[in-house]
């Protein structure tokens, strides 16, 4: 069960409302890299965790419940950024830099005018659980594996791109009330990803690697499981860690091998009669 307090996690504050900033917002919101899907991912991978020890759902359930906190933090602040925005803001300021870039350029006035129309017509001037593109979430993006390592590198992966996200609005923003909302979440992005990170080292690090740890090895194949394929027409490839020396779970090392055919060129028999196929695919003559 779940408690909750009226009061917000951090303060949101708009000086200056920005519809086109609002839509800007719904993409930490509902898009891909946002706060539904971290907060989901993190939920379902509670729910269905089998850790060895039980600190790692209980870890996850409050994380996954701060994140609720940051939903209702943006949300607040996209009805800030629709309420009683001027439908002619400096069409220069709002399409220029990288607001322009990320919104897609055209006529920043017909964009503010259709963000508030959006707005207006299906919530009354609130947020929605949609991105940038009114594209709503589909919970496509939730990871939870069962595995607890290879979550954990799923939730490093989320939280890194999240952070981006973040910086990108903190860059974009003009009211100093949405700046400090934003970096407020993004210093919780930071700890959030040294968070899975902690926990992949308390795991073991490299002795978790390969995911899942508990397949045998000697039932893959023992050619390939550490060669860099080369695949350019001329031999050339990239010099890395990933080419010589020994692997990063220590079990073996890296070697290069030049991407060559091992099988045959696949020929597939006649189909299926009942295929719906041509007379001629499946052997027969054509129907008169």
């Amino acid at each position: 069960m779940y408690y909750h307090d009226k009061r917000l996690q951090y303060p949101v504050r708009c000086e200056n409302p920005d519809p086109l900033f609002a839509r800007m917002l719904q993409q930490a919101i509902g898009g891909v890299e946002g706060e539904i899907r971290v907060c989901m991912q993190y939920f379902f991978q509670a729910w269905g965790n089998r850790a060895p020890t039980p600190k790692y759902r209980d870890m996850l359930l409050h994380t996954a419940t701060e994140e609720i906190g940051h939903i209702e933090m943006l949300a607040t602040a996209v009805a800030l950024n629709l309420d009683k925005a001027p439908a002619s803001l400096q069409e220069e300021g709002a399409a220029d830099g990288i607001v322009g870039a990320v919104i897609g350029g055209g006529n920043a006035r017909h964009a503010i005018e259709g963000t508030l129309h959006k707005h207006i017509l299906s919530t009354g001037l609130a947020a929605q659980p949609v991105d940038s593109d009114g594209v709503p979430f589909n919970m496509s993006h939730i990871y939870a594996s069962g595995n607890v390592a290879a979550d954990m590198y799923c939730n490093v992966a989320a939280e890194s791109t999240g952070r981006v996200l973040a910086t990108r609005l903190y860059n974009a923003a003009h009211d100093q009330g949405m700046k400090d909302m934003l970096h407020f979440m993004i210093a919780r992005d930071t700890m959030h990803q040294e968070q899975w990170l902690a926990v992949i080292e308390e795991l073991g690090a490299e002795g978790s690697l390969p995911i899942p740890n508990s397949f045998p090895q000697a039932n893959e194949h023992p050619e390939h499981n550490y060669d860099f394929f080369v695949t350019s027409v001329d031999g050339t490839y990239p010099e890395g860690r990933w080419t010589q020396g020994p692997s990063v779970d220590g079990k073996g090392a890296f070697t290069v091998f030049r991407n060559e055919p091992m099988g045959e060129e696949p020929i597939l028999g006649p189909a299926r009669p009942d295929s719906g196929a041509q007379a001629e695919q499946i052997g027969e003559k054509p129907v008169v």
